[in-house]
């Protein structure tokens, strides 16, 4: 597999934790959070917003997003993927 997924290929290790919390019924693959880590913030006012913008350009990325609204990629980010 390493031959043709190069760097991006799970090691064995991972394949075997990551076994072991499905089979521990852990079915959910997104990050759980971690002391520390910042929460987005999605406000009502951001979502316009950010829906605005996708309207003018499509294919508009989350970084410039960011940065035309001055809010966090993460906050962007979970805007844009729907996410609450």
């Amino acid at each position: 597999m390493k031959v043709q997924y190069g760097d991006a290929c799970l090691s064995l290790q991972q394949v075997y934790e990551w076994t072991r919390k499905f089979l521990n019924s852990i079915s959910s693959v997104t990050d759980s959070p971690r002391p520390g880590q910042a929460h987005p913030v999605v406000t009502p006012e951001a979502i316009a917003a950010v829906a605005v913008i996708v309207k003018e350009n499509c294919r508009v990325k989350v970084n410039e997003i960011a940065a035309h609204l001055d809010m966090s990629h993460g906050s962007a980010h979970h805007i844009v993927r729907g996410k609450k």
